[in-house]
């Protein structure tokens, strides 16, 4: 159930902005964001899933992609012993390959980056979807973009675009001041960002934090981690 937060720009010239708030079992480890995939491309850093070995978020700076995956529900007749991990997917994604129509993985929203383009892939075990994200700011959770459904996007979403990034190379500033200010509620709340799962039947609770600025031939992504995990301590990042 994690959340992504994005700023898709108006003039092509400009970044696209993310933020992106990962939940987890804290109990599954994890690397954080590095060059863990040297035989894929040396190039390509990401928050690795120790696991698994695929990504959670990953980019290629050099070609001006990033790529994060979101869980999604799904409804796969597929045998557990024929499921594949999906952090694989998101490497696919940052060197520029787009998922099946059929993916043998359980649910995803897969957002992709590339320059001043973001597309979200969807797989709910029946159909892929892609949907290009158009100018402005957007937010992604378990269900469609900007799903007004999810508590956390109605809740949140208007304030996220009244508030846009500042100029210079902490542009982030006034989001992370946002989260912050989001964490009044309790990590339980169903419209809370920084999340504690459990009481819905999910270990999972916010763990770490990216920001990234992504524009052709170039992304700019920085990686904290919460001191406790489904509390907001400040990120240092």
């Amino acid at each position: 159930m994690c959340t992504v937060v994005i700023h898709v720009p108006d003039d092509e010239t400009e970044p696209t902005r993310l933020l992106a708030v990962r939940d987890e079992d804290p109990a599954r480890p994890w690397n954080p964001l590095g060059r863990w995939w040297p035989e894929a491309d040396a190039g390509v850093v990401g928050v690795r899933d120790v696991r698994a070995g695929g990504a959670w978020l990953a980019a290629e700076p050099a070609a001006g992609r990033l790529a994060v995956l979101l869980n999604r529900a799904d409804v796969t007749g597929r045998p557990e012993s024929q499921i594949r991990s999906r952090g694989g997917i998101v490497l696919d994604a940052v060197a520029g390959r787009s998922p099946a129509d059929d993916p043998a993985t359980h649910g995803f929203n897969l957002v992709s980056v590339d320059g001043p383009r973001t597309v979200v892939t969807t797989w709910d075990g029946t159909q892929v979807r892609r949907i290009g994200l158009a100018p402005g700011t957007h937010m992604i959770a378990h269900g469609d973009p900007d799903d007004p459904s999810t508590p956390r996007i109605a809740r949140w979403l208007p304030a996220f675009r009244d508030t846009p990034p500042a100029p210079g190379p902490h542009w982030y500033g006034p989001w992370i001041d946002l989260l912050a200010a989001s964490a009044a509620l309790e990590s339980t709340d169903d419209a809370a960002i920084i999340r504690d799962n459990r009481p819905y039947g999910y270990p999972t609770l916010s763990l770490l934090a990216c920001v990234a600025a992504v524009s052709e031939g170039d992304v700019d992504v920085h990686y904290g981690e919460l001191s406790e995990p489904g509390h907001w301590g400040g990120l240092d990042l």
